[in-house]
């Protein structure tokens, strides 16, 4: 019996190692989004985290929220820097999140400053 017992955890922690290694690890897409950039703060209660939001539309309709780990420095530094201007953004978008990670799926790797297109030249 305690063999069996033994087995048992084993193989459940295994399945647990794996599930959180793949949820660590792989990504469900990467892209580019432009909007203007609305929103950088860093909230929450027990797990304090990055969030954004970017407007990808006129009348604000079309909200790009977003995440950044705190390992990206640099990104958050850039993203305080540029709030109120169009931005691009290249993220990647996760299965699954962490609460210590952020509240969205997308997290963002870069940013850079873009000329808007509504803007009259």
């Amino acid at each position: 019996m305690k063999k069996f017992l033994v087995i048992i955890i084993t193989i459940s922690a295994l399945v647990v190692a794996v599930y959180f290694g793949f949820l660590h690890n792989a990504s469900y897409s990467e892209g580019v989004r432009s909007g203007e950039l609305i929103k950088v703060s860093h909230k929450g209660i027990l797990f304090k985290t990055w969030e954004g939001e970017i407007s990808q539309g006129i009348s604000g309709a079309q909200i790009f929220s977003f995440s950044v780990l705190d390992s990206e420095k640099k990104v958050i530094s850039d993203l305080k820097e540029m709030e109120g201007q169009y931005v691009q953004v290249r993220y990647e978008e996760r299965y699954k999140t962490f609460p210590w990670w952020g509240d969205t799926r997308y997290f963002i790797s870069s940013v850079k400053k873009v000329n808007s297109p509504f803007k009259i030249k």
